[in-house]
């Protein structure tokens, strides 16, 4: 099971932005490659706080992981996962280092740094039916990828390493620092040939399918990530990614509420005095329910397991029954006086149990 991202930078979920950020530095410095060479467990513990920091310190990625875990970002379905190269850890080094590097001798990642592309956003409309069960949706994509023939050659300025670095004399020696380089944008690489119809970085928009494997039990507002199936970047830099939001549809029998789902079951008045067997459709097959005799408008029935999947697999919710009794709107003669008749009748008359709840007890139960 992944480590929660928390627990990897070693402070709490209720952590301030700038207890993260220092948190994260720490952690960078303790399991920098340059001061563990050949340590594997290092470097997998300098990726892993990598990884954490990338959610924890984007507020809008913290309060979806806060909400869904690793499930909104991990590649346990298809999206994502697979941590952070070293590339992507080592572009983060100018927001929490500044200046692009760790400056003072560690080097900035020790060598040229890939540009990534940016990330695009698309938005994917799923039917209850669909997030029960999961599926494969494949969409169709506007990217930017390299054009056919385009060529690069090593940047001039910066000697191919995507940065330029400035070393000055300070009271404590001898600082280094890093930058991006301004003629490469960091790549490394400059264009040499553009084809015709290419943009300035030899770049062209074309239309690709993508197939997107979509995890049962996802819910509406979560984010998926498929990796590497952004827009491209020039050189020899890496694509970004897409960014999936789903979208959920309204559904015209039931209603969800987190992993549960709620049925409105009509019956008419003469089924709930003498009970009835129902049989009715669920998001997948059929169940069939027996009501007894006697059975009263708005009483729940659960159906334990017949919910929908957890998006994390720890189970499935419940089917919640609720019974409504129809009142028929219109009599003939003989309805009418049976029921003139029955008003007096001792079996017609309202006797509520103490097990039977009033409608200001069931709110409030709902609000406990």
């Amino acid at each position: 099971m992944k480590q929660d991202y928390y627990d990897i930078l070693g402070i709490s979920k209720g952590a301030s932005a700038s207890e993260i950020k220092k948190a994260y530095r720490k952690k960078a410095i303790e399991f920098h490659p340059d001061k563990n060479p050949g340590d594997s467990n290092a470097e997998a513990k300098f990726k892993d706080a990598a990884e954490a920091y990338e959610i924890l310190g984007d507020n809008d990625k913290k309060a979806k992981y806060d909400q869904y875990g690793h499930s909104a970002f991990d590649g346990s379905q298809g999206f994502g996962g697979g941590g952070m190269n070293m590339d992507d850890i080592f572009s983060q080094f100018g927001d929490i280092f500044g200046g692009g590097g760790f400056g003072g001798g560690f080097g900035g990642g020790g060598g040229q740094r890939r540009v990534k592309g940016s990330n695009l956003r698309i938005r994917v409309k799923l039917t209850l039916e669909e997030i029960a069960t999961g599926i494969e949706k494949k969409v169709k994509v506007k990217r930017k990828v390299q054009a056919k023939d385009v060529s690069y050659t090593t940047c001039g300025a910066c000697k191919g390493s995507g940065q330029t670095v400035r070393i000055t004399n300070t009271i404590l020696g001898r600082m280094q620092t890093a930058a991006t380089c301004p003629s490469c944008s960091g790549s490394g690489q400059t264009i040499s040939n553009r084809p015709k119809g290419s943009d300035a970085q030899g770049m062209i928009q074309e239309e690709e399918t993508v197939s997107i494997q979509i995890p049962a039990g996802v819910e509406d507002g979560m984010q998926l990530k498929v990796s590497g199936k952004g827009n491209a970047a020039p050189g020899n830099g890496v694509s970004g990614d897409l960014i999936v939001l789903i979208e959920e549809h309204v559904h015209e029998r039931f209603m969800r509420e987190g992993n549960h789902i709620h049925y409105d079951l009509y019956i008419s008045i003469s089924e709930a005095a003498l009970g009835v067997s129902k049989e009715f459709d669920l998001l997948e097959g059929k169940v069939r329910i027996k009501l007894e005799s006697g059975i009263q408008s708005g009483k729940t029935l659960r159906l334990r397991g017949k919910g929908l999947p957890d998006v994390n697999r720890y189970g499935q919710g419940d089917l919640l029954v609720h019974v409504n009794v129809w009142t028929p709107k219109t009599l003939n003669r003989e309805q009418k006086q049976f029921f003139q008749k029955m008003t007096e009748d001792e079996n017609f008359i309202p006797k509520p149990e103490k097990s039977d709840k009033s409608f200001f007890e069931k709110v409030k139960d709902m609000f406990a």
